[in-house]
């Protein structure tokens, strides 16, 4: 039976749309703040583990982020039916007919995302991608002032989906908000790693489970800025581009247990990506390239421009589903990429400078 991390579960089970984090800080909480050398959070909602060694050692930055997509409610109408808007960028043709909830103050609500069915729709609408403005979500009630009495302006709004699971007992597993729960994760357990082999590093660790990725990076701003890092490495997920008819002229090919994907381009300092690479091969790590010719989508494009340049490297989890309720990461990937920036952080060497 293919046993899938009890972290991770709980990182994945809980709900943190962009600026409402409150339920996966607690779970990092939890786990990170009674084992490391230092750990404290911030006013954006950032966590910040630290490994200390020597402070005449270099700072290694490793940044997940512990947010995902959401809604939040922005209008009650006379009905009560709840108009909303979206926290991050959605896929609008998956958002109709699915069971919610909104996390309010005094609890869930549940709710159902609905539109026009098919047999309502003109010959025109029927292979258009409803607006947000043309959906609602139904609490079940009649009357703006029931609404009022449940849900409030703000609220944020999250998918019901079932808890993490195995894909028929395979290293395949699927969930809500693998982007990045499993980065963050990463992070992490990376540094729970390295807190048993303080005697083989010569710099110090910090590992942040950053918030506000999916609205620009917000929290990595904050993180590297305030981290001061000598090196940064950002963990999050690729798109596995092993589906049917994926055209890998376009898409770097990227399969699904093929291992860690290190990212090279503009966002990424040539240096640490070699770096990474002689680490992967040193180790036997499967690994996969892909090309980003412009700043990744990712807490990298923060950390690299922070103060006076971060050297910055990103490493990726491959995942399929990418922003939907069914996001699917392979377990031996994780642990993959674990392996690999552990390796990473052990090469780095006082006078490792990363300039070019």
């Amino acid at each position: 039976m293919i046993e899938i991390p009890q972290f991770l579960k709980e990182l994945t089970n809980a709900r943190s749309p962009s600026g409402y984090e409150f339920e996966t800080q607690k779970v990092v909480d939890q786990y990170m703040a009674n084992v490391v050398d230092e750990y404290r959070k911030d006013s954006i909602g950032n966590r910040f583990a630290t490994l200390k060694i020597n402070d005449q050692y270099p700072i290694l930055m490793l940044s997940g982020h512990m947010d995902e997509l959401g809604f939040a409610i922005t209008y009650i109408d006379d009905k009560g039916f709840l108009s909303f808007d979206t926290i991050g960028g959605h896929d609008r043709s998956i958002i109709p007919g699915r069971r919610v909830r909104i996390l309010t103050k005094n609890g869930d609500v549940l709710g159902i995302t609905g539109k026009r069915a098919i047999h309502l729709l003109d010959d025109d609408e029927e292979n258009k991608v409803q607006k947000i403005h043309e959906l609602w979500i139904d609490i079940g009630v009649k009357s703006v002032e029931e609404a009022k009495n449940l849900v409030s302006i703000g609220d944020p709004v999250v998918y019901e989906t079932p808890e993490i699971t195995t894909i028929n007992n395979t290293h395949n597993i699927t969930g809500r908000a693998f982007d990045d729960k499993a980065g963050a994760y990463v992070v992490m357990q990376t540094l729970l790693h390295l807190t048993q082999e303080k005697n083989n590093l010569k710099c110090n660790v910090v590992a942040v489970a950053s918030a506000q990725e999916e609205v620009g990076t917000r929290g990595a701003i904050n993180a590297a800025y305030s981290c001061t890092p000598t090196v940064g490495i950002a963990v999050d997920v690729g798109h596995a581009t092993d589906f049917p008819n994926c055209d890998n002229k376009r898409f770097s090919k990227v399969e699904l247990g093929g291992g860690p994907i290190i990212t090279r381009g503009a966002n990424i300092n040539p240096l640490i990506f070699d770096r990474i690479v002689e680490c992967a091969k040193k180790e036997n790590i499967p690994y996969q390239i892909e090309a980003e010719t412009r700043p990744t989508g990712t807490d990298a494009r923060s950390i690299q421009i922070s103060r006076g340049g971060v050297p910055t490297g990103l490493i990726s989890i491959p995942l399929r589903y990418m922003h939907t309720p069914v996001e699917t990461v392979n377990l031996q990937d994780i642990e993959n990429v674990i392996k690999l920036i552990c390796t990473f952080a052990r090469s780095l060497q006082p006078d490792d400078h990363f300039e070019f």
